[in-house]
């Protein structure tokens, strides 16, 4: 894979640092790591089903889909997260919310 990323289960970028990968200034200038920015990235995409999607975030991020979904949660509740995509943390929002409703 000529253009994977990784990044540790509890690590991740350092210091929010882009690395010079493209759309990774943006991120910094969000105040979004590189990681975080690509999470939502993830999320924004529209995937053909479940398994695709696990696939594709062991793939491309390198870590398990339970700690996406946790990291992705987090994400949920962060100013710098809204700032770098409303449209999908916005999203997220009510459907989290809904969810919460439910139960």
């Amino acid at each position: 894979m000529a253009h994977e990323k990784r990044y540790g289960e509890t690590g991740g970028d350092p210091g929010g640092d882009s690395g010079g990968v493209a759309g990774g200034s943006r991120a910094a200038a969000d105040g979004l790591s590189e990681r975080d920015a690509d999470v939502l990235a993830v999320e924004r995409r529209g995937w053909s089903g479940p398994g695709a999607k696990e696939r594709a975030i062991r793939e491309r991020l390198g870590i398990s889909p339970t700690r996406y979904y946790q990291l992705l949660n987090a994400l949920l509740d962060d100013p710098h997260a809204l700032a770098h995509d409303p449209v999908t943390v916005n999203r997220l929002r009510r459907r989290r919310e809904s969810r919460r409703a439910r139960r």
